[in-house]
């Protein structure tokens, strides 16, 4: 009976040491599960952690970038506007040269036509014949010529030479026409629609081909006894 009870106690303990192994075996088992579950966790806290560094960083470097651009865009926009600004100052500056330049040019133009203009009226005439006293020493388109000679700015001793020159030209008769030429009026205006710079009644009004005629000589000889010396010289003037 006691040997029975001993074996019985024998397997007994020893099915109790196999069952506290197998719980053993069990809870080291599990004990080992939850220890790889809690590295696996720190690996991730840890990739996250560093996935949000690097992510920082990347955020810093970006903010980096956009800050150096604006930067450069503003120094850039700046540098553009001072250049902006130096070029249109030279321009003004250009500009006022140019007109200073103009300017001195339309005054010495005025003072050389003031100096021609003096000289024609002031110079002695190359008529040596007599000089009228005043118009009133001629009649007709003659008187008319005068009259409107003075009024152009040329003094008396010029009208001599005028009056040789239209004389030899036209007769002073407006309707003169040469028709080998198509010279038209005492001036013999060539071609004589010219004169309607003047007025419209060219064709027929002694005073407006005068005047044409007067503007002409002015413009191309200075006075009236240059012209005629001209003709005188090449038989036209």
């Amino acid at each position: 009976m006691n040997r029975l009870w001993g074996r019985v106690g024998v397997r007994a303990t020893s099915v109790g040491l196999l069952l506290t192994g197998v719980a053993g075996g069990v809870y080291l088992g599990h004990g080992k599960d939850v220890q790889q579950q809690a590295a696996e966790a720190q690996l991730v806290v840890q990739s996250d952690e560093s996935e949000m560094q690097l992510l920082k960083a990347r955020e810093n470097e970006h903010a980096a970038a956009r800050a150096y651009r604006r930067q450069a865009e503003t120094d850039a926009a700046a540098k553009a506007a001072a250049e902006a600004k130096a070029a249109a100052s030279r321009a003004r500056m250009l500009e006022a040269k140019l007109i200073a330049k103009k300017e001195a040019a339309r005054k010495a133009a005025e003072a050389a036509e003031a100096a021609k203009r003096q000289s024609s009226t002031s110079s002695s005439s190359p008529y040596s014949g007599p000089i009228p006293s005043s118009c009133a020493d001629y009649s007709g388109n003659r008187k008319i010529g005068c009259a409107l000679m003075l009024d152009a700015g040329f003094k008396i001793d010029q009208f001599p030479c005028l009056d040789k020159l239209w004389a030899k030209e036209s007769g002073w008769n407006q309707y003169a026409s040469n028709a080998s030429t198509g010279a038209y009026g005492i001036p013999q205006a060539l071609p004589g629609d010219k004169m309607a710079t003047v007025a419209d009644d060219w064709r027929t009004n002694p005073a407006t081909q005068i005047k044409w005629g007067l503007g002409y000589i002015e413009g191309r000889y200075g006075t009236p006894c240059s012209a005629w010396s001209h003709s005188e010289s090449t038989g036209w003037y």
